[in-house]
């Protein structure tokens, strides 16, 4: 039998002899199914095809992993490095035997973990290689597409490893989830997936409850992910697609969620002509 990869989304599936008829995660309204229908692959058919990860470091004890050509979604994941092992945060979904030797040369993998469905990747695949559980939360446990013994739940806060905790904050998914950890210059960390989602200056974010779909979450939603965001005290965040908050983390957040909220709320209305 075979391991399914979505060719969209790149979450995987269940062995089994023929694929699915349709991706569960991609046909929700916050992702997409191209016009072309649903299509597969596997592993196998990806490598073939020219694949192949690389690290990078993103600042001490925190490691980017890229795979090009991108696959899915095309997130990038993000290895946190401990002394008792090391987080994988928004798993790629996409793994080879070389990739695998890259991750190992730098700590392998203690835990896996998402801070939402989309970002589920190739959670298992990645798990066995490394013999760790798979963390996923418990509201957002039915988007499991690939069971597994590994695969284990948790609540509102976990410490996944020793100085490395998940939270859940809410948005994008009921689930969705935050990491947090202390860096090497002892400020505090956040991993946001898109659960709060950097922009291009490196300064201002943006919640979501579809980003493909261009689909708002409200002024209340708003205000509660970020006061959740906010009593974490981050210093810096890191999403899963190379944006960043860089200093004053917590700052920009606030004035971000204000930013948001202003504008649904109508304050600004005299500005679009309309």
């Amino acid at each position: 039998m075979t391991v399914w990869t979505c060719r969209t989304c790149a979450v995987e599936r269940p062995d089994t002899p023929e694929p699915p008829a349709t991706c569960a995660i991609c046909s929700d309204d916050r992702q997409y199914v191209r016009p072309s229908g649903q299509r597969w692959t596997t592993l196998a058919e990806l490598a073939a095809e020219g694949r192949s990860g690389r690290l990078e470091e993103v600042e001490p004890g925190l490691l980017g992993i890229r795979v090009e050509p991108s696959v899915g979604i095309g997130q990038r994941a993000l290895l946190v490095r401990t002394g008792a092992g090391n987080l994988l945060w928004d798993p790629n979904g996409y793994v080879d035997d070389d990739l695998e030797a890259a991750v190992r040369g730098a700590g392998g993998v203690a835990a896996v973990a998402s801070s939402h469905p989309h970002m589920f990747g190739a959670q298992v695949d990645w798990a066995r290689r490394f013999d760790a559980p798979v963390w996923v939360q418990e509201r957002d446990r039915g988007w499991v597409q690939r069971e597994d013994e590994r695969v284990q739940g948790w609540g509102e806060t976990h410490e996944v490893l020793p100085g490395v905790t998940l939270h859940r904050v809410g948005g994008h998914f009921p689930g969705s989830a935050v990491a947090r950890f202390t860096g090497a210059d002892g400020g505090t960390v956040l991993l946001t997936g898109d659960t709060v989602a950097g922009t291009p200056d490196e300064h201002w974010v943006s919640f979501m409850r579809s980003y493909p779909n261009q689909v708002p979450l409200s002024a209340a939603v708003v205000r509660r992910v970020a006061d959740r965001v906010l009593a974490l005290g981050p210093e810096r965040l890191y999403d899963n697609f190379g944006g960043c908050v860089r200093a004053d983390a917590s700052t920009w957040v606030a004035r971000s969620a204000e930013r948001y909220v202003a504008w649904v709320r109508g304050d600004f209305d005299h500005l679009t002509g309309t």
